[in-house]
């Protein structure tokens, strides 16, 4: 791949600051301590988001290093909402309970996150407690199919003698969505089924039963996304650039490591995320604040991942 420089932090970096200087000053006013900063960053998998393999021009260690370091210094913590998939047993449950819906057979769609666990996270961050640990997921165990690591591995933050986190990047590729009204979901699904052979998605694959459940669980995970007090939306500008970026990693991977994912798996791994990208991507496009303005921002990526355009939200 060709080398990509930086070109997100020069946006992202100020954005985050200006909000974070307007939440401290609102709390200040009414004579109190701020809570953390929560920031919730979104975008499509190898949108540049996170540390990949194959984009090392731009990713959350990035921000929070920048963040962390002068003159900002900025006690910063990443959480992902990978480290809140479901324990292998409870994942293997929900599989076995809805074994009719292909769309929870595995970790990936909303309804395969402990969001009752993210919640506890977030309330004891914000009330600054201490020894606070932070899940972790890994991806590897049972053969692929993931477990979460024992809580001994897990990382721990707000130690003694250390100063308490302020900020808070809640990054993964499905923070901030939103659940669909039935009407809205059924119309979604219903104009899949009628695009004919232009039809690209996964979503009129799948029954309106089946993409309901998911829905209807992405309603609890509002009880996180309400808590960010900024958002950052990496959005691709063909949502189908996934699949690429997708087999770029895994190219990458197989090269370096001599095993991954073939490029059929690939695929069918990517089918399996992609009907929510079509359900909620013009969510995040419209902002998840509703009338509330200023408090996103949208950066749209080319299949370079080069940011073609920035729209405050």
């Amino acid at each position: 791949m060709p080398e990509i420089l930086d070109d997100k932090s020069e946006h992202c970096v100020p954005f985050i600051l200006e909000r974070l200087n307007l939440h401290k000053e609102y709390y200040k006013s009414k004579g109190e301590q701020p809570p953390p900063f929560f920031i919730g960053l979104n975008g499509v998998q190898g949108a540049g988001k996170t540390t990949l393999r194959v984009d090392p021009s731009w990713k959350v260690s990035t921000l929070s290093a920048t963040l962390s370091s002068p003159p900002y210094n900025l006690p910063t913590v990443v959480l992902s909402i990978d480290d809140l998939y479901l324990s292998h047993d409870a994942q293997i449950e929900l599989a076995k309970t809805h074994a009719g819906n292909p769309l929870v057979q595995h970790r990936g769609e909303p309804s395969t996150h402990d969001v009752a666990l993210g919640a506890k996270l977030f309330a004891a961050i914000r009330f600054h407690e201490s020894n606070i640990r932070i899940p972790s997921y890994d991806k590897s165990a049972f053969s692929g199919q993931g477990d979460r690591r024992p809580e001994s591995e897990w990382e721990v933050i707000n130690r003694e003698g250390t100063n308490p986190v302020e900020v808070v990047i809640f990054e993964g590729w499905c923070v901030g969505f939103r659940a669909l009204s039935d009407a809205e979901l059924e119309k979604k699904w219903e104009d899949a089924k009628v695009e004919g052979g232009e039809y690209r998605g996964q979503l009129a694959k799948h029954t309106l039963e089946n993409l309901a459940f998911v829905n209807k669980k992405l309603r609890d995970y509002d009880q996180l996304t309400d808590q960010l007090n900024a958002f950052l939306h990496i959005d691709a500008a063909d949502t189908q650039y996934v699949y690429a970026w997708r087999l770029e990693q895994e190219t990458a991977l197989r090269a370096a490591k001599g095993t991954g994912m073939t490029d059929e798996q690939v695929v069918n791994f990517v089918n399996g995320y992609y009907p929510a990208y079509e359900l909620y991507t013009d969510v995040l496009r419209n902002g998840i604040y509703g009338q509330e303005k200023g408090r996103q921002l949208r950066l749209v990526v080319e299949k370079d991942r080069r940011v073609k355009e920035v729209i405050k939200i």
